[in-house]
């Protein structure tokens, strides 16, 4: 069976478009005034005739129609189309926004570059959660594992790791702020699935978690793999070892203190 995730899973349906008639000005004005948009699909009717980006507007007359500055040899996807592939489009040929075409040329959504990381991460994760639940059931034979999808609260979190960099925080506020944030990974060592976890440590996500936390998110979403039985876990014991009972136990150094990078001053 093919699990190759296709374009019209991750396309947005809904598609702000201009006309060819609309003047450079009303194009010029609806980007100023829209959120996250750099350019727009042309559509007569539902028939995409080009697309016109913010440059293609500058240094032109307020009154030139659109039809005459955008571009009209421009590249689309078909929703049955593998992402892989859309992202090769994307990628090679530097554009943000791929439109998303029916049979008959009409648009039907459109994929954007943020589209295909969301793509990827809900790939990877889950492959992650994987490897960590397969490791698990050998250290601990005889342990019943199940897996969920939850919204876990950051406050009922063990952090097992000791800290964070500064820079990296950035990068995860900015996943966050647009939807791009891989879920975290939680081990529910609280004895069953039906107690919905007293005991969450957290396997993977220190940073997105902190990252969260200055947001002043109170939760996030999850992959819970729960333990129907209580059991003595490596991650439990360097927690304590630690001394780390929440996230706010977890420190956030400067980048000059990761282990992998010197100062000209150390190494001298």
């Amino acid at each position: 069976m093919d699990s190759e995730p296709r374009v019209k899973e991750y396309m947005t349906h809904e598609v702000s478009t201009v006309s060819p008639e609309d003047s450079v000005d009303e194009v010029t004005r609806r980007i100023i005034e829209s959120e996250g948009h750099n350019g727009f699909p042309v559509c007569r009717e539902l028939t995409v005739e080009g697309f016109v980006t913010a440059r293609d507007l500058l240094a032109v007359d307020g009154e030139t129609p659109i039809s005459s500055v955008m571009t009209t040899d421009i590249l689309v996807a078909a929703p049955e189309m593998a992402v892989t592939d859309a992202a090769r489009v994307i990628l090679r040929s530097g554009i943000q926004k791929l439109p998303v075409v029916d049979d008959q040329g009409q648009l039907i959504g459109i994929l954007s570059n943020t589209d295909v990381v969301r793509s990827h991460i809900e790939r990877a994760t889950p492959e992650k959660v994987g490897k960590l639940r397969r490791s698990l059931a050998q250290i601990h034979d005889g342990v019943e594992l199940t897996e969920e999808r939850r919204r876990v609260s950051l406050s009922d979190l063990t952090p097992t790791q000791e800290r964070v960099y500064a820079d990296e925080l950035e990068g995860r506020r900015y996943e966050l702020e647009h939807g791009l944030a891989e879920p975290l990974v939680v081990i529910d060592n609280s004895g069953s699935a039906e107690t919905n976890g007293t005991e969450l440590f957290l396997a993977d996500g220190h940073h997105r978690v902190l990252a969260a936390d200055s947001m002043d998110l109170p939760e996030m979403d999850a992959y819970v793999i729960v333990l129907d039985e209580s059991v003595a876990l490596g991650i439990a014991e360097t927690a304590a070892k630690h001394d780390l009972t929440g996230i706010e136990d977890i420190s956030i150094v400067d980048y000059a203190g990761h282990p992998l990078v010197e100062t000209t001053e150390r190494l001298q």
